[in-house]
């Protein structure tokens, strides 16, 4: 690399420890700002010095804890990768976080709206790629450009696919070396997903693996009010579903074009949901099964694993050692971690669309309680949620109507989600607004006897995450 190079990662480098040392925060994404302004293709040369290549994991919902589970895979075999740990999952955080690490391989999740712009920078290997649910209208428009954006990006970098043989189905086992330069781990449930794997003929592209869910006791009874992807991609048939887990994920058909459900090669068979403590679940691989008690709840989580389950298998990974790394992986923040506050414990989970917050909700309807639940709901509009709350409408907040003993709303749009719940049956008298969240927190704490759930859109988690690090009981943003 050139000595002007040098000197701007220096400067970046610099910049980003002070601003670190000051306190103000910044430290995820300030360097890496600085560094792409210096130097526009910063992130391919720094991405270059990778000699394992790339992962490079995106979805609506759960990339942050996907890329957690995979790291946690790697560091069981004994890998390190270079990670953007903390979410900082646009261009500056990814240039960050090579600034600021070394290593052999890599470890990105990408926003959905930056994957077509930033991987092809980051010369993946392997792209993993969950789910597109509705999410941030006012950001990003609809599905369906998502979709067509990441098929482009899926077809320059897999090519066109070729006749299917065994070999290629079973290639999730295949040694690294032996595998095409990119490869791709799929969602077979979602339809936009899956699509992406097939060229026009609907033969499979070389390189992919699918994953999915196979146990039809978890599905739902009805297609929930956030179905997202209702018609097929190729020829706008509606979809026919036998049936759906999360959202428009499930087993479907296209009665018209034939663009059904791929079978997965890596799949969930047994699945046990314990509420908030996690789920215990078997999953057949093409190395043989591998029954696995997962530490995160919701079968929302039982997808992220499979994910990178399967990302774990393409990179060399021997099935039990995928096991024992989700195992003993750590709770992402916000993402079902649970912090002792004033002594009593608060679990955090994000809520940002209808079928996440769903999931949440879902998840905590199996958490019995005598004298009923406390929640802490932290509603936000700013940019990084998207302007445009009218999502909540979506999301079946009815689920909990009968099961909470408190709800304090907070956040800029506290009232919006107060009047949300009055709609969804929650008792008037449960329902309490206090829009400050420092002093909302405290109040639900105090008023909780034991457990208090706290479901906060994203700014509002970032407030929250800097509120508890202040008070020394969370990391901050870069440890």
């Amino acid at each position: 690399m050139s000595t002007l190079f040098d000197a701007k990662r220096g400067l970046a480098r610099a910049v980003g420890s002070l601003s670190r040392r000051s306190g103000r925060g910044g430290g995820t994404t300030l360097p890496g700002r600085l560094l792409v302004r210096l130097a526009p293709d910063a992130i391919e040369r720094l991405a270059s010095r990778l000699e394992q290549g790339s992962i490079v994991v995106s979805s609506t919902n759960g990339k942050t804890t996907t890329a957690g589970m995979i790291a946690a895979i790697l560091r069981a075999a004994g890998r390190e990768p270079v990670h953007n740990r903390a979410g900082s999952n646009m261009h500056w955080g990814v240039a960050t976080a090579l600034l600021e690490q070394s290593g052999e391989e890599g470890l990105f999740e990408l926003d959905e709206a930056w994957l077509p712009r930033v991987a092809p920078q980051l010369r993946p290997r392997l792209l993993v790629l969950g789910n597109l649910f509705r999410d941030q209208l006012d950001r990003y428009g609809e599905l369906e450009r998502l979709a067509d954006e990441w098929a482009d990006l899926v077809e320059s970098l897999l090519g066109p696919a070729g006749p299917v043989d065994a070999r290629a189905r079973d290639s999730a086992t295949r040694d690294v070396r032996e595998k095409p330069a990119v490869g791709a781990v799929l969602n077979a449930d979602d339809p936009l997903i899956a699509d992406l794997g097939r060229d026009r003929e609907l033969r499979r592209r070389p390189g992919v693996t699918y994953f999915g869910i196979e146990d039809a006791s978890q599905a739902l009874p009805e297609l929930q009010h956030a179905h997202d992807a209702k018609h097929c991609r190729r020829c706008g048939a509606p979809y026919a579903y036998e049936r759906a887990f999360v959202g428009h994920l499930g087993h479907y058909t296209c009665p018209n074009c034939d663009a059904d459900r791929p079978t997965p090669d890596v799949a969930a068979t047994d699945i046990e949901l314990h509420g908030i403590s996690g789920a215990r679940m078997k999953v057949t691989t093409p190395e043989g099964p591998i029954e696995l008690d997962l530490p995160l709840p919701g079968l929302y989580n039982v997808y992220n694993a499979l994910a990178a389950i399967a990302a774990g298998l393409r990179s060399g990974v021997a099935a039990e050692t995928i096991r024992t790394g989700l195992e003993s992986m750590r709770t992402v923040f916000g993402r079902v971690e649970t912090i002792e506050v004033a002594g009593k414990p608060v679990s955090i989970l994000l809520i940002k669309n209808p079928a996440g917050a769903n999931e949440v909700l879902r998840t905590l309807s199996l958490e019995s309680s005598d004298g009923g639940l406390d929640v802490w709901i932290a509603l936000n509009d700013k940019i990084a949620d998207g302007r445009d709350v009218s999502w909540i409408w979506d999301a079946d907040f009815e689920l909990l109507s009968r099961d909470v003993r408190r709800v304090i709303c907070t956040g800029t749009r506290a009232a919006e989600m107060a009047l949300r719940l009055k709609y969804a049956g929650w008792p008037d008298e449960a329902i309490e607004v206090i829009e400050p969240i420092g002093p909302s927190l405290d109040h639900a704490v105090t008023a909780a006897p034991e457990r208090l759930f706290a479901l906060p859109t994203y700014t509002a988690l970032l407030e929250l995450r800097t509120l508890l690090a202040h008070r020394g009981l969370a990391a901050d943003f870069w440890a």
